[in-house]
């Protein structure tokens, strides 16, 4: 056989080969847990936080998803510390309460390209100390193909609240001590009782019914004001202002310290540099200007 021959008869064998079969398109298949908002958040002990959640299943056939929610607690107390509520809201199905050992376990039906919407509500407890925190875990995957899953933890923190006390007037600072020796069970952090607030002391605590019910039992005190007060409504109290500040010559003051503690007098000058004021008293013999620091005196009118 000629070297043509062999190679016609090579070529005729390639030509010859049955074509490969075509293999069918890999099927897209994806699930995904979103979270509508923060997934880490701080509230107050006593609220509940709704975390607006979904799931979303992408494929062309029905399944069947594999659910499970398990609470982890973070408290400085350990096993001892207060116990949060976490409760799931699912369309169609009973609430399901996740509790402290339990991993709650459920089986759902899926059609294709379905999106599941669920609320979880978090609820922190009025025992709960500052910093105390719950983690929740949610997985979900799907019962023919385990290795197609998603996963997400959300963490809810408990924080203090700032409540404003109401107090007889003039009795602001005896309320806020009396308030302090009784507070070491209550976990309060602060008490703060600024000059300028009258009629009001300023708690952050994290057990708002127990602040109350010990408030109830001080003299003076008239009860907690309904609602929790904002950090941007009370730190202006918490920035350090000149000791002369919102003063003018020429207003009515009273002396609250020094040997004229409770004489009235009138501002003639002020020197901001040494953060003084010197006045006349009113009620004086002979008018002879007196000198004293800025939180000597309170404002009780302006020249008319």
């Amino acid at each position: 056989m000629s070297l043509l021959e062999g190679m016609d008869k090579k070529e005729n064998e390639q030509t010859q080969k049955p074509a490969e079969t075509p293999q069918p398109a890999q099927e897209y298949r994806k699930i995904k847990i979103i979270c509508e908002g923060e997934e880490k958040r701080a509230i107050t002990t006593g609220i509940t936080s709704d975390y607006n959640l979904k799931i979303t299943y992408e494929s062309a056939k029905p399944d069947r998803l594999r659910f499970a929610v398990s609470a982890i607690h973070d408290s400085s107390l350990g096993e001892h510390g207060a116990e949060w509520v976490v409760v799931i809201n699912l369309k169609d199905q009973k609430p399901w309460e996740v509790t402290r050992t339990g991993l709650m376990d459920r089986e759902l039906e899926v059609s294709p390209n379905q999106t599941i919407p669920l609320v979880l509500k978090v609820t922190a407890p009025k025992g709960a100390r500052y910093g105390d925190a719950i983690n929740v875990v949610i997985n979900v995957s799907s019962i023919s193909d385990p290795a197609m899953s998603d996963s997400l933890t959300t963490r809810t923190t408990a924080r203090q609240s700032v409540l404003a006390v109401k107090t007889q007037i003039g009795h602001e600072k005896t309320v806020a001590d009396t308030l302090s020796v009784r507070a070491q069970d209550l976990g309060v952090l602060s008490i703060l009782s600024p000059a300028p607030l009258r009629g009001y002391v300023l708690v952050e605590a994290m057990n708002s019914d127990r602040l109350e019910e010990v408030v109830r039992g001080i003299k003076r005190a008239r009860g907690i004001v309904g609602g929790e007060m904002k950090l941007e409504e009370v730190e202006h109290y918490l920035t350090p202002k000149a000791l002369v500040s919102g003063i003018v010559e020429g207003d009515i003051v009273e002396l609250i310290a020094g040997p004229f503690k409770g004489e009235k007098a009138r501002v003639q000058h002020i020197d901001e540099g040494k953060e003084e004021i010197t006045v006349e008293l009113f009620e004086a013999l002979v008018p002879i200007p007196v000198t004293v620091k800025g939180d000597s005196v309170r404002v009780i009118g302006k020249e008319k």
